[in-house]
C-alpha cells in the first residue's frame, strides 16, 4: 500500500518553519514502466512522476505545480478490482493541468468515482487556501500476512513493493523543495536521486 505522511501549517510563525511537510512512498510492480520526476507539460511549469504503462501513460501519483497545485493518490485495496477502469493516476494529472480550484475538482471526482478502482486523493493549492479529502481495506480478499505486508511503511516482497519515496517541503516564503528516490531496475539495492527546487509563482 502507498502511504503518505503530511504537516500542514497554514500560517508557521517562524520564519524558518514549513508550511507543509510531505512524505510519501509509492508501492507499485517493480517492472511497471514509469517516468522518474521530472518537470513537464507546455510551460515545464509542473513537477511529478509520470505512468508509462499502455494505456495509462501521463497518470501520476503525486506531483507539484509552480502555481502551488498539489495532488497525490493512494490505491485502495480491493478484492476484484475492474480490469476495465479508468486509470487512476489521470486524477492526479488532470488536476495539476485543470484549471479547477481542488474543491470544484474534488467535486467532480466524487461524481465520477465509480469509473475508477478504489483510491484515496489529496488536493491542495498553496496559493488560495488548502482541501483534502488502512487496515480495513482488502478484509476477506487477502490473508491477514498479506495486510500486514501491504500495511508496512516500505513494502518489501518479490515482485511487488515501494519503489519511490518523495518529500516535498513547502517554506514560509514559498520556496519548494522536491526529493524523489527512485528504485532502478527493479533491484532494491539499486537507487536513483533526483532533487528540484522553484518558487511558488504569483
Amino acid at each position: 500500500m502507498c502511504i503518505i505522511f503530511f504537516k500542514f501549517d497554514p500560517r508557521p510563525v517562524s520564519k524558518n518553519a514549513y508550511r507543509l511537510i510531505l512524505a510519501a512512498n509509492r508501492d507499485e510492480l517493480y517492472n511497471r514502466p514509469s517516468k522518474a520526476a521530472d518537470f513537464w507539460g507546455s510551460s515545464k511549469e509542473i513537477l511529478s512522476g509520470l505512468d508509462l504503462e499502455e494505456g495509462k501513460e501521463g497518470g501520476s501519483w503525486l506531483g507539484i505545480t509552480k502555481r502551488g497545485k498539489l495532488a497525490a493518490l493512494t490505491n485502495y485495496l480491493e478484492g476484484r478490482p475492474n480490469p476495465d477502469a479508468q486509470g487512476r493516476g489521470f486524477l492526479v494529472s488532470n488536476f495539476l493541468t485543470d484549471n479547477l480550484d481542488s474543491f470544484s475538482y474534488m467535486r467532480k471526482v466524487a461524481s465520477e468515482g465509480h469509473l475508477y478502482n478504489g483510491f484515496n486523493l489529496l488536493t491542495a493549492e498553496f496559493r488560495n487556501s488548502p482541501d483534502s479529502m488502512q487496515e480495513g481495506q482488502g478484509v476477506g480478499a487477502y490473508s491477514k500476512a498479506m495486510l500486514q505486508a501491504l500495511s508496512a511503511v516500505c513494502v518489501r516482497s518479490p515482485c511487488y513493493g515501494t519503489r519511490t519515496n518523495t518529500v516535498i517541503l513547502i517554506d514560509s516564503e514559498d520556496n519548494v523543495s522536491f526529493t524523489e528516490r527512485t528504485m532502478l531496475n527493479c533491484d532494491v539495492t539499486q537507487w536513483s536521486t533526483k532533487s528540484f527546487q522553484f518558487k511558488l509563482q504569483e
